[in-house]
């Protein structure tokens, strides 16, 4: 038989995954107008004794593209990442590609981290180009021949919903997602382009309805169950 403590337990343990779970949908909500947002659930399961307990998953369906004519917007068409790597050395992979230029020409993300290898763009150009298959080139000037900048890296990963995403719309590897790998030949990048967030608002809102429901009837299950404790203790007294 299930002790009054172990009741409480029980309780406060499955009220704190609903408000993991309320945290995550709400942050998803959160990001519904950021670029190529992949949306998050705290996935719950029950264990031993009725306690909640839940895995985080990333919702890595395609985003709607849109279109910016921006020459230095990219959009992931299809499953795919680009490497950044940031001012500390650390390499994340993002499918945010709303990318410009750091003060010594590199492209980089918005919050400065490098573009694959590192691809300069020179400071004046006539035409920039960056093909389906991420390679980067420019005309300087009208009557010059095409110049190839670099090329924009894109990788896969066997097992991507298990992701970690880390600030910055950026995700980086763990055992479960499987370690990166190049793709060679593809047609994915789509230049003056941007991906939306595939949050889906109108399900969030039913998910928060359901989860603030979930977190009241916890909370008080918690304290019907802590009054009926003092009761026991004081009829001891």
């Amino acid at each position: 038989m299930e002790t009054l403590q172990g009741i409480i337990s029980r309780s406060i343990n499955n009220a704190d995954k609903m408000f993991d779970s309320l945290a995550y949908t709400t942050t998803s909500a959160a990001n519904y107008n950021t670029v190529a947002f992949k949306a998050q659930r705290f996935e719950n399961y029950m264990t031993g004794y009725g306690r909640i307990d839940g895995t985080i998953r990333t919702n890595q369906k395609q985003g709607v593209l849109m279109a910016t004519n921006q020459p230095l917007d990219i959009a992931v068409d299809g499953p795919g990442y680009i490497p950044v790597t940031g001012k500390d050395g650390q390499v994340s992979y993002t499918r945010d590609g709303a990318f410009k230029l750091s003060n010594e020409g590199y492209l980089t993300t918005s919050d400065g981290c490098l573009v694959g290898d590192g691809i300069k763009i020179p400071g004046e150009y006539y035409r920039l180009k960056i093909s389906g298959d991420g390679v980067v080139s420019c005309v300087k000037n009208r009557d010059e021949d095409t110049e190839i900048l670099g090329k924009i890296p894109l990788v896969r990963f066997r097992n991507p919903e298990d992701l970690q995403s880390i600030e910055g719309n950026k995700f980086i590897p763990c055992q479960a997602s499987g370690q990166p790998y190049i793709v060679k030949d593809h047609l994915c990048l789509k230049q003056g382009n941007l991906e939306r967030s595939n949050v889906n608002l109108p399900d969030l809102v039913q998910d928060v309805l359901r989860l603030n429901g979930s977190v009241i009837a916890s909370t008080r299950m918690i304290k019907v169950t802590d009054d009926l404790y003092r009761q026991a203790i004081n009829l001891k007294q």
